[in-house]
Protein backbone atom coordinates (compact mmCIF):
# COMPACT_ATOMS: atom_id res chain seq x y z
CA UNK A 1 0.00 0.00 0.00
CA UNK A 2 1.31 3.79 -0.92
CA UNK A 3 2.73 5.49 2.05
CA UNK A 4 0.07 7.99 3.72
CA UNK A 5 1.80 10.51 2.81
CA UNK A 6 1.53 9.77 -1.35
CA UNK A 7 -2.36 8.56 -0.45
CA UNK A 8 -2.57 12.15 0.34
CA UNK A 9 -0.88 13.27 -2.55
CA UNK A 10 -1.98 11.74 -5.22
CA UNK A 11 -6.09 12.01 -4.37
CA UNK A 12 -4.97 16.27 -3.51
CA UNK A 13 -3.76 16.67 -7.35
CA UNK A 14 -6.49 14.49 -8.63
CA UNK A 15 -9.41 16.64 -7.01
CA UNK A 16 -11.52 18.90 -8.92
CA UNK A 17 -13.73 21.95 -7.73
CA UNK A 18 -16.03 19.66 -9.63
CA UNK A 19 -15.64 16.33 -7.20
CA UNK A 20 -16.67 18.86 -4.19
CA UNK A 21 -19.92 18.20 -2.94
CA UNK A 22 -22.30 21.05 -2.03
CA UNK A 23 -21.90 21.27 1.78
CA UNK A 24 -18.14 21.47 0.99
CA UNK A 25 -18.11 24.29 -0.86
CA UNK A 26 -20.47 26.22 1.18
CA UNK A 27 -18.09 25.50 4.13
CA UNK A 28 -15.19 26.64 2.70
CA UNK A 29 -16.81 29.68 2.09
CA UNK A 30 -17.85 30.71 5.47
CA UNK A 31 -14.72 29.46 6.88
CA UNK A 32 -13.09 32.59 4.52
CA UNK A 33 -15.64 34.71 5.66
CA UNK A 34 -15.15 33.76 9.12
CA UNK A 35 -11.42 34.39 8.78
CA UNK A 36 -11.52 37.72 7.16
CA UNK A 37 -13.90 38.96 9.96
CA UNK A 38 -11.23 38.08 12.40
CA UNK A 39 -8.84 39.73 10.58
CA UNK A 40 -10.33 42.72 10.37
CA UNK A 41 -10.88 42.82 14.28
CA UNK A 42 -7.12 41.36 14.75
CA UNK A 43 -5.75 44.23 12.52
CA UNK A 44 -6.80 46.60 15.27
CA UNK A 45 -5.09 44.94 18.29
CA UNK A 46 -1.61 45.46 19.68
CA UNK A 47 -0.67 41.64 18.39
CA UNK A 48 -2.04 42.25 15.12
CA UNK A 49 -0.12 45.38 14.68
CA UNK A 50 3.41 43.70 16.07
CA UNK A 51 3.01 41.24 13.54
CA UNK A 52 2.69 43.49 10.75
CA UNK A 53 5.70 45.94 12.47
CA UNK A 54 7.74 42.94 12.63
CA UNK A 55 7.64 42.08 9.11
CA UNK A 56 7.31 45.37 7.68
CA UNK A 57 10.71 46.01 9.11
CA UNK A 58 12.34 43.02 8.16
CA UNK A 59 11.15 42.39 4.70
CA UNK A 60 10.54 46.10 3.66
CA UNK A 61 12.58 45.23 0.26
CA UNK A 62 10.79 42.32 -1.34
CA UNK A 63 9.14 43.05 -4.53
CA UNK A 64 7.76 39.37 -5.75
CA UNK A 65 6.19 38.50 -2.41
CA UNK A 66 2.32 38.29 -1.28
CA UNK A 67 0.46 41.11 0.41
CA UNK A 68 -0.12 41.99 4.30
CA UNK A 69 -4.37 42.35 4.72
CA UNK A 70 -5.93 45.30 5.49
CA UNK A 71 -2.11 46.96 5.45
CA UNK A 72 -1.79 46.39 2.11
CA UNK A 73 2.34 46.09 1.94
CA UNK A 74 4.23 43.50 0.03
CA UNK A 75 6.19 41.69 2.07
CA UNK A 76 7.67 38.17 1.14
CA UNK A 77 5.30 34.85 0.64
CA UNK A 78 6.03 33.78 4.03
CA UNK A 79 6.06 36.63 5.93
CA UNK A 80 2.41 37.68 4.81
CA UNK A 81 1.24 34.27 5.60
CA UNK A 82 3.04 34.97 9.46
CA UNK A 83 1.45 38.08 9.81
CA UNK A 84 -1.81 37.24 8.04
CA UNK A 85 -2.14 34.47 10.53
CA UNK A 86 -1.31 36.36 13.57
CA UNK A 87 -4.17 39.25 13.07
CA UNK A 88 -6.20 35.98 12.43
CA UNK A 89 -5.46 34.90 15.71
CA UNK A 90 -5.57 38.26 17.70
CA UNK A 91 -9.36 38.88 16.42
CA UNK A 92 -9.99 35.49 18.57
CA UNK A 93 -13.08 34.57 15.34
CA UNK A 94 -11.30 31.25 15.11
CA UNK A 95 -13.01 27.83 13.63
CA UNK A 96 -12.26 24.67 15.47
CA UNK A 97 -12.06 21.05 15.10
CA UNK A 98 -13.00 19.44 17.71
CA UNK A 99 -10.74 20.78 20.41
CA UNK A 100 -7.23 22.71 20.35
CA UNK A 101 -6.83 23.09 17.17
CA UNK A 102 -8.11 26.31 14.82
CA UNK A 103 -7.29 25.56 11.00
CA UNK A 104 -8.43 28.73 9.25
CA UNK A 105 -6.07 30.57 11.07
CA UNK A 106 -3.19 28.59 9.38
CA UNK A 107 -4.90 27.30 6.33
CA UNK A 108 -6.68 30.24 5.09
CA UNK A 109 -3.45 32.82 5.05
CA UNK A 110 -1.54 30.16 3.47
CA UNK A 111 -4.02 29.35 1.02
CA UNK A 112 -4.57 33.64 0.19
CA UNK A 113 -0.83 34.01 -0.27
CA UNK A 114 -0.77 31.10 -3.33
CA UNK A 115 -3.94 32.32 -5.06
CA UNK A 116 -2.51 35.76 -4.77
CA UNK A 117 0.88 35.03 -6.40
CA UNK A 118 -1.05 32.78 -9.52
CA UNK A 119 -3.74 34.65 -9.88
CA UNK A 120 -5.69 31.20 -9.16
CA UNK A 121 -9.38 31.24 -9.56
CA UNK A 122 -12.04 31.48 -6.52
CA UNK A 123 -12.77 28.00 -7.83
CA UNK A 124 -8.90 27.46 -7.06
CA UNK A 125 -9.14 28.39 -3.90
CA UNK A 126 -12.24 26.78 -3.03
CA UNK A 127 -10.73 23.19 -3.72
CA UNK A 128 -7.24 23.72 -2.43
CA UNK A 129 -8.93 25.13 0.88
CA UNK A 130 -11.30 22.11 0.90
CA UNK A 131 -7.75 19.79 0.38
CA UNK A 132 -6.06 21.53 3.16
CA UNK A 133 -8.84 20.90 5.29
CA UNK A 134 -9.33 17.46 5.11
CA UNK A 135 -5.70 16.65 4.93
CA UNK A 136 -4.62 18.14 8.50
CA UNK A 137 -8.17 17.62 10.05
CA UNK A 138 -8.05 13.30 9.26
CA UNK A 139 -4.66 13.72 10.21
CA UNK A 140 -5.25 15.40 13.66
CA UNK A 141 -8.68 14.10 14.05
CA UNK A 142 -7.34 10.83 16.69
CA UNK A 143 -4.44 11.99 18.12
CA UNK A 144 -5.17 15.57 19.29
CA UNK A 145 -5.04 15.20 23.18
CA UNK A 146 -2.09 12.71 23.08
CA UNK A 147 0.08 15.17 21.34
CA UNK A 148 -0.83 17.63 23.50
CA UNK A 149 0.19 15.24 26.60
CA UNK A 150 3.73 15.44 24.69
CA UNK A 151 3.96 19.02 25.38
CA UNK A 152 3.25 20.11 22.07
CA UNK A 153 0.54 21.84 21.22
CA UNK A 154 -1.28 20.53 18.29
CA UNK A 155 -2.67 23.67 16.64
CA UNK A 156 0.06 24.90 15.33
CA UNK A 157 1.81 20.91 14.76
CA UNK A 158 -1.19 19.95 12.06
CA UNK A 159 -2.10 22.86 10.89
CA UNK A 160 1.45 23.29 8.77
CA UNK A 161 -0.07 20.13 6.69
CA UNK A 162 -3.39 21.75 5.61
CA UNK A 163 -1.54 25.09 5.03
CA UNK A 164 0.87 23.62 2.84
CA UNK A 165 -1.35 21.33 1.09
CA UNK A 166 -3.88 24.18 0.65
CA UNK A 167 -1.12 26.14 -1.23
CA UNK A 168 0.53 23.24 -3.02
CA UNK A 169 -2.91 22.21 -4.99
CA UNK A 170 -3.56 26.00 -5.57
CA UNK A 171 0.42 26.43 -7.16
CA UNK A 172 -0.73 23.23 -9.02
CA UNK A 173 2.68 21.28 -7.62
CA UNK A 174 2.49 17.37 -9.18
CA UNK A 175 1.76 14.44 -6.90
CA UNK A 176 5.83 13.98 -5.96
CA UNK A 177 6.12 17.50 -4.58
CA UNK A 178 2.77 17.56 -2.34
CA UNK A 179 4.26 14.37 -1.55
CA UNK A 180 7.65 15.54 -0.77
CA UNK A 181 5.60 19.28 0.79
CA UNK A 182 3.81 16.41 3.14
CA UNK A 183 6.86 14.91 4.01
CA UNK A 184 9.41 18.46 4.48
CA UNK A 185 6.16 19.55 7.01
CA UNK A 186 6.50 16.71 9.28
CA UNK A 187 10.48 18.46 10.03
CA UNK A 188 9.17 21.89 10.41
CA UNK A 189 5.85 21.36 11.97
CA UNK A 190 6.15 22.11 15.97
CA UNK A 191 5.12 24.84 19.12
CA UNK A 192 5.97 23.64 22.75
CA UNK A 193 3.48 24.42 25.52
CA UNK A 194 6.05 24.91 28.36
CA UNK A 195 6.71 28.56 27.26
CA UNK A 196 3.34 29.82 28.05
CA UNK A 197 3.13 27.24 31.19
CA UNK A 198 6.32 29.20 32.12
CA UNK A 199 4.79 33.53 31.70
CA UNK A 200 5.63 33.37 27.77
CA UNK A 201 3.87 33.63 24.93
CA UNK A 202 3.25 30.98 22.34
CA UNK A 203 4.65 30.71 18.68
CA UNK A 204 1.23 29.19 17.28
CA UNK A 205 -0.02 28.86 13.86
CA UNK A 206 1.58 31.99 12.51
CA UNK A 207 4.91 30.25 12.71
CA UNK A 208 3.19 27.43 11.00
CA UNK A 209 2.23 28.87 7.94
CA UNK A 210 5.42 30.47 7.45
CA UNK A 211 6.77 26.93 7.73
CA UNK A 212 4.57 25.98 5.41
CA UNK A 213 5.42 28.32 2.66
CA UNK A 214 8.80 27.16 3.04
CA UNK A 215 8.31 23.56 2.81
CA UNK A 216 5.69 24.24 -0.65
CA UNK A 217 8.81 25.97 -1.98
CA UNK A 218 11.20 23.46 -0.98
CA UNK A 219 9.62 20.84 -2.24
CA UNK A 220 8.35 22.90 -5.92
CA UNK A 221 12.34 23.59 -6.70
CA UNK A 222 12.82 19.22 -6.25
CA UNK A 223 13.89 18.95 -2.65
CA UNK A 224 12.33 15.32 -1.78
CA UNK A 225 11.10 14.89 1.25
CA UNK A 226 10.88 10.50 1.62
CA UNK A 227 8.08 8.70 1.37
CA UNK A 228 7.02 7.51 4.93
CA UNK A 229 8.06 10.63 7.01
CA UNK A 230 3.95 10.15 8.35
CA UNK A 231 4.23 6.67 9.46
CA UNK A 232 7.70 4.92 9.44
CA UNK A 233 9.29 3.93 12.39
CA UNK A 234 10.80 6.77 13.42
CA UNK A 235 8.40 9.37 11.57
CA UNK A 236 6.15 11.73 12.36
CA UNK A 237 3.39 10.00 14.38
CA UNK A 238 5.68 8.43 16.60
CA UNK A 239 7.87 11.39 17.20
CA UNK A 240 4.77 13.60 18.07
CA UNK A 241 2.09 11.00 20.03
CA UNK A 242 4.71 8.47 20.93
CA UNK A 243 4.44 5.39 18.79
CA UNK A 244 3.49 4.61 14.70
CA UNK A 245 0.79 2.13 16.15
CA UNK A 246 -1.98 4.06 17.09
CA UNK A 247 -1.87 3.87 20.61
CA UNK A 248 -3.38 6.57 22.57
CA UNK A 249 -2.46 8.41 25.80
CA UNK A 250 -6.26 10.69 26.10
CA UNK A 251 -9.06 10.36 23.94
CA UNK A 252 -11.83 12.23 23.93
CA UNK A 253 -13.70 9.48 23.54
CA UNK A 254 -12.11 7.51 25.83
CA UNK A 255 -10.50 5.05 23.47
CA UNK A 256 -6.81 3.80 24.21
CA UNK A 257 -6.05 2.50 20.11
CA UNK A 258 -6.72 3.96 16.66
CA UNK A 259 -5.77 3.13 13.68
CA UNK A 260 -3.37 5.17 11.33
CA UNK A 261 -5.25 3.46 8.45
CA UNK A 262 -8.33 5.49 9.83
CA UNK A 263 -6.28 8.81 8.21
CA UNK A 264 -7.21 8.16 4.57
CA UNK A 265 -10.26 5.74 5.04
CA UNK A 266 -12.91 6.77 2.35
CA UNK A 267 -10.97 9.83 1.21
CA UNK A 268 -13.20 12.09 -0.75
CA UNK A 269 -16.43 10.22 0.17
CA UNK A 270 -16.29 11.14 4.11
CA UNK A 271 -15.37 14.76 4.46
CA UNK A 272 -14.19 15.28 8.06
CA UNK A 273 -13.69 18.72 6.74
CA UNK A 274 -17.66 19.29 7.73
CA UNK A 275 -16.84 18.42 11.21
CA UNK A 276 -15.43 22.05 11.53
CA UNK A 277 -17.28 24.65 14.11
CA UNK A 278 -17.10 28.25 14.01
CA UNK A 279 -15.78 29.99 17.97
CA UNK A 280 -17.82 33.06 16.71
CA UNK A 281 -17.56 34.19 20.40
CA UNK A 282 -13.40 35.00 21.67
CA UNK A 283 -13.71 32.44 24.17
CA UNK A 284 -12.29 28.42 24.52
CA UNK A 285 -13.90 26.16 21.84
CA UNK A 286 -15.56 24.25 24.94
CA UNK A 287 -17.66 27.44 26.18
CA UNK A 288 -19.16 28.46 23.14
CA UNK A 289 -22.37 25.76 23.30
CA UNK A 290 -22.62 27.24 27.61
CA UNK A 291 -23.78 30.18 25.99
CA UNK A 292 -26.08 29.90 22.83
CA UNK A 293 -28.14 26.47 24.70
CA UNK A 294 -28.29 27.91 28.31
CA UNK A 295 -29.55 31.12 25.97
CA UNK A 296 -31.73 29.39 24.22
CA UNK A 297 -33.02 26.99 27.42
CA UNK A 298 -34.05 30.30 28.82
CA UNK A 299 -35.43 31.53 25.95
CA UNK A 300 -37.97 28.57 25.13
CA UNK A 301 -39.17 28.03 28.91
CA UNK A 302 -39.49 32.17 29.45
CA UNK A 303 -36.73 31.55 32.11
CA UNK A 304 -35.17 35.28 33.86
CA UNK A 305 -32.13 35.83 35.87
CA UNK A 306 -34.51 36.47 38.88
CA UNK A 307 -35.85 32.86 38.93
CA UNK A 308 -32.53 31.03 38.93
CA UNK A 309 -31.58 29.15 41.93
CA UNK A 310 -28.61 27.34 40.57
CA UNK A 311 -27.31 25.82 37.37
CA UNK A 312 -25.29 22.35 36.57
CA UNK A 313 -23.54 21.75 33.63
CA UNK A 314 -22.08 18.30 32.72
CA UNK A 315 -19.57 18.25 30.16
CA UNK A 316 -16.50 16.27 28.56
CA UNK A 317 -13.97 15.63 31.03
CA UNK A 318 -11.36 17.25 28.87
CA UNK A 319 -12.88 20.14 28.76
CA UNK A 320 -12.31 20.49 32.62
CA UNK A 321 -8.40 20.38 32.60
CA UNK A 322 -7.10 22.57 29.42
CA UNK A 323 -5.38 22.52 27.40
CA UNK A 324 -4.60 18.65 28.83
CA UNK A 325 -4.51 16.32 31.80
CA UNK A 326 -0.87 15.65 31.85
CA UNK A 327 -0.16 19.46 32.24
CA UNK A 328 -3.24 21.16 33.34
CA UNK A 329 -3.01 25.29 33.72
CA UNK A 330 -7.04 25.83 33.54
CA UNK A 331 -9.52 23.72 35.85
CA UNK A 332 -13.07 24.31 35.17
CA UNK A 333 -14.63 21.81 38.09
CA UNK A 334 -13.34 23.99 40.60
CA UNK A 335 -14.68 27.36 41.82
CA UNK A 336 -15.94 29.31 39.66
CA UNK A 337 -13.82 32.57 38.18
CA UNK A 338 -14.38 35.46 35.69
CA UNK A 339 -13.84 33.84 32.20
CA UNK A 340 -13.97 30.23 32.99
CA UNK A 341 -17.16 27.93 31.70
CA UNK A 342 -19.13 28.84 34.76
CA UNK A 343 -19.29 32.58 33.97
CA UNK A 344 -20.09 31.81 30.18
CA UNK A 345 -22.89 29.62 31.30
CA UNK A 346 -23.88 32.25 33.71
CA UNK A 347 -23.61 35.16 30.66
CA UNK A 348 -26.26 33.02 28.95
CA UNK A 349 -28.42 32.92 31.79
CA UNK A 350 -28.25 36.90 32.12
CA UNK A 351 -27.59 37.97 28.69
CA UNK A 352 -29.14 35.35 26.52
CA UNK A 353 -26.10 35.61 24.93
CA UNK A 354 -22.39 36.62 24.85
CA UNK A 355 -21.02 40.40 22.73
CA UNK A 356 -19.57 38.89 19.34
CA UNK A 357 -17.19 42.13 19.68
CA UNK A 358 -16.06 41.41 23.10
CA UNK A 359 -12.13 40.62 22.17
CA UNK A 360 -9.84 38.24 23.41
CA UNK A 361 -7.95 40.40 25.86
CA UNK A 362 -10.99 42.07 27.73
CA UNK A 363 -11.18 41.79 31.21
CA UNK A 364 -13.41 39.41 32.17
CA UNK A 365 -14.78 40.53 35.51
CA UNK A 366 -14.51 44.40 33.68
CA UNK A 367 -17.17 47.21 34.24
CA UNK A 368 -19.01 46.24 31.04
CA UNK A 369 -19.49 42.85 32.43
CA UNK A 370 -23.36 42.80 33.89
CA UNK A 371 -22.53 42.29 37.84
CA UNK A 372 -25.51 39.61 37.78
CA UNK A 373 -22.80 37.13 35.64
CA UNK A 374 -20.40 37.44 37.94
CA UNK A 375 -23.17 36.44 41.14
CA UNK A 376 -24.53 33.82 38.96
CA UNK A 377 -21.29 31.85 38.00
CA UNK A 378 -20.77 31.24 41.83
CA UNK A 379 -24.02 29.37 41.70
CA UNK A 380 -22.75 27.08 38.37
CA UNK A 381 -21.73 23.78 39.07
CA UNK A 382 -19.12 21.59 36.33
CA UNK A 383 -19.43 18.04 36.25
CA UNK A 384 -17.03 16.31 34.34
CA UNK A 385 -17.80 12.94 32.48
CA UNK A 386 -16.57 10.56 30.39
CA UNK A 387 -19.60 9.89 28.50
CA UNK A 388 -19.94 13.50 27.25
CA UNK A 389 -19.37 14.22 23.51
CA UNK A 390 -16.95 17.05 23.29
CA UNK A 391 -18.57 20.42 22.98
CA UNK A 392 -21.84 19.17 23.92
CA UNK A 393 -22.61 19.96 27.97
CA UNK A 394 -26.16 19.03 29.25
CA UNK A 395 -27.28 21.92 31.01
CA UNK A 396 -30.27 22.05 33.74
CA UNK A 397 -31.11 25.70 34.88
CA UNK A 398 -33.35 24.65 38.76
CA UNK A 399 -35.30 27.69 39.27
CA UNK A 400 -36.43 29.23 42.73
CA UNK A 401 -40.31 27.80 42.64
CA UNK A 402 -38.22 24.40 42.33
CA UNK A 403 -38.57 23.12 38.85
CA UNK A 404 -35.51 22.37 36.80
CA UNK A 405 -35.32 22.16 33.06
CA UNK A 406 -32.52 20.43 30.99
CA UNK A 407 -31.08 21.10 27.65
CA UNK A 408 -28.51 18.46 25.87
CA UNK A 409 -26.25 19.99 23.63
CA UNK A 410 -25.55 18.35 20.31
CA UNK A 411 -21.77 19.11 20.24
CA UNK A 412 -22.46 20.75 16.30
CA UNK A 413 -24.42 24.03 17.47
CA UNK A 414 -22.05 25.73 16.05
CA UNK A 415 -21.74 23.95 12.38
CA UNK A 416 -23.72 26.31 10.43
CA UNK A 417 -23.95 27.06 6.42
CA UNK A 418 -22.59 30.59 4.78
CA UNK A 419 -25.71 32.10 5.26
CA UNK A 420 -26.32 31.76 9.07
CA UNK A 421 -22.12 32.96 8.87
CA UNK A 422 -22.89 35.77 7.07
CA UNK A 423 -26.03 36.61 9.40
CA UNK A 424 -23.89 35.98 12.59
CA UNK A 425 -20.84 38.31 11.66
CA UNK A 426 -22.88 41.03 10.36
CA UNK A 427 -24.46 41.63 13.31
CA UNK A 428 -21.85 42.09 15.96
CA UNK A 429 -23.38 42.96 18.73
CA UNK A 430 -26.36 40.28 18.72
CA UNK A 431 -27.47 37.91 21.52
CA UNK A 432 -28.94 34.68 20.50
CA UNK A 433 -32.39 35.42 20.06
CA UNK A 434 -31.84 38.37 17.28
CA UNK A 435 -29.11 36.45 15.61
CA UNK A 436 -30.50 32.95 15.34
CA UNK A 437 -33.78 34.10 15.31
CA UNK A 438 -37.14 32.00 16.32
CA UNK A 439 -36.72 29.03 13.78
CA UNK A 440 -33.67 28.37 14.46
CA UNK A 441 -33.05 24.81 14.91
CA UNK A 442 -30.01 23.15 17.30
CA UNK A 443 -30.89 19.58 16.26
Amino acid sequence: MASLSRQFAQWVVGLRYEDLPPAVVDRAKGVTLHTLASVLIGSQTRDGRQAVKFVTEEEASARNGATLMVNGDKVTRGGAAFANSEMALAGGKYDTFRMLTHPNTAIIPGALVAAETTGASGKDFVTGLAAGYEVMERMAADFIPTVMSRGFHPGPVFSIFGAAVAAAKILRLTEDQVNSTIALCASLAGSNIEGIRSGGRALREGAAVRNAMLAVALAREGHVGGETVLEGDAGFYHAYTGNNRGQLTYSFVGATRTSLDKITADLGKDWMFLETLYRIYSCAGYNLAHIDVTAQLCAENNIRYEDVDRVEAVVNWLETQYPSPAFPSRREDGPARPGGTAYYTAYGVVKRGFPVLRGLGADPAGADVPPEVLKLMQRVTIIPSHQMTLFGPRITIFTKDGRSYTKQSTGREFIWDFNEEARRTSRPAATWSDTTGPTRSFS
